[in-house]
């Protein structure tokens, strides 16, 4: 039997209730390392499944299903894209990031469903108003919006990615708009206007009383402060790049499937848990992606890893214009139409899943290789007589009410 690869869940299962205890964790943390500690364990039930040809059993537990867990994003990703593959265009792809400050970071974990929102707000009209301009495009495109909050050493980073097809629709929706073959939008433009349209809005929300201030943020709060604190910012330059589009429908599918359902960090980027710290890999972007190793403090590890949890409910996967929910059907069929009639084709990507019927998507038995494993029975979840009350879903509610 092969030995066990240390995984993230080892970690906040060993070390995640001490870190709770010391009152580091919010709700909305606490109910993520409990779902995470328990995932595809006895305490969430799952079943037994037995091979249809040499009898071979064997017992499956449930998932946890969170979506900053690391074992539940890859078919969570699957699932996705299966739904939405549907909606690519034959077109290059673009991809677009804009980051936030540093300077904005801490003022962010204070506020993260509203610096989130104002992040996509700013990055969305930055692309939909740049797109719309005569000089540049002068077309309405249609892209998606994810949001990520760290780096490789799991710091705070929030960053937005965007995949941008090359190309809109003409105001009049009369034709199809291409973009430049490697160029979409002049990054100039679209770092100078996503500062401001970025800072201008969270400006409002203080105006509004939207933000809090904590700790070294407090004097922030001041009036006379506020506006010198924000001036800074203006004078800062931001970072917003673009990437070199991709070839076609196939390599958005790859590319998304990397992005969109991501956490902080994977399992097999975890290289040892041992004697309280943990170790992992990551890639240092400021010498040119050199992959490294770091070894942290099992509690720091913890820390950084809660991080980024988002706020309940908090949608971290976005679509806008012509991708946009409210007219998306009618759009996408106007944008084919259009690419037909110039001379493109209307595609049709064909993935794994579409294919998959519920026979041929069963597990092959790891014995034998020739039959499937069938699930012939449920098992109900195993409740602990005793649950550390720091990790206990029900205290999580009620500190949260």
């Amino acid at each position: 039997m092969a030995a066990h690869r240390p995984e993230v869940a080892d970690v906040l299962r060993e070390h995640g209730a001490t870190y709770v205890g010391r009152g580091g964790a919010s709700a909305d943390q606490q109910r993520v390392l409990a779902d995470l500690v328990r995932c595809r364990t006895a305490a969430l039930g799952g079943h037994l499944r037995r091979c249809d040809h040499c009898g071979h059993e064997e017992i499956a537990y449930n998932s946890c299903r969170n979506r900053h867990c690391p074992k539940c994003q890859g078919p969570a990703a699957a699932r996705w894209l299966a739904a939405h593959e549907a909606e690519l265009l034959d077109v290059p792809y673009f991809h677009v990031v804009f980051t936030l400050p540093a300077e904005i970071g801490p003022l962010a974990l204070q506020n993260r469903r509203v610096i989130y929102s104002l992040l996509f707000r700013a990055a969305s009209q930055t692309l939909m108003t740049i797109a719309r301009d005569p000089k540049h495009l002068g077309a309405e495109i249609g892209f998606l919006c994810v949001l990520h909050t760290w780096g490789q050493n799991l710091h705070h980073h929030p960053h937005m990615h965007c995949v941008v097809p090359g190309g809109g629709l003409a105001p009049a929706g009369q034709r199809w708009l291409p973009s430049r073959q490697r160029f979409l939008l002049s990054v100039r433009v679209l770092r100078r206007f996503f500062r401001g349209c970025f800072l201008r809005h969270l400006d409002q929300a203080f105006q509004q009383k939207k933000l809090e201030f904590h700790g070294d943020l407090t004097t922030l709060a001041e009036p006379q402060q506020w506006p010198s604190w924000l001036k800074a910012l203006r004078r800062k330059p931001w970072v917003v790049y673009s990437k070199p589009p991709f070839g076609g429908p196939q390599q958005v599918l790859r590319y998304l499937a990397r992005y969109t359902h991501r956490v902080a960090i994977s399992n097999r980027r975890i290289l040892g848990v041992e004697n309280g710290q943990v170790r992992f890999r990551w890639k240092d972007y400021r010498r040119g992606g050199q992959s490294r190793v770091m070894t942290l403090e099992a509690g720091e590890f913890v820390r950084r890893f809660l991080l980024h949890v988002l706020p309940k409910g908090f949608q971290r996967i976005r679509q806008y214009g012509f991708l946009a929910n409210r007219a998306k059907a009618e759009k996408l069929a106007l944008c084919r139409r259009l690419l037909a009639e110039g001379g493109g084709e209307s595609v049709r990507v064909n993935g794994a899943n579409q294919s998959e019927t519920p026979e041929s998507s069963l597990p092959q038995c790891p014995i034998c290789r020739q039959g499937q494993m069938r699930v012939v029975a449920e098992i109900d979840p195993v409740i602990t007589a005793r649950a550390p009350p720091s990790m206990s879903p029900a205290a999580n509610d009620r500190r949260a009410a």
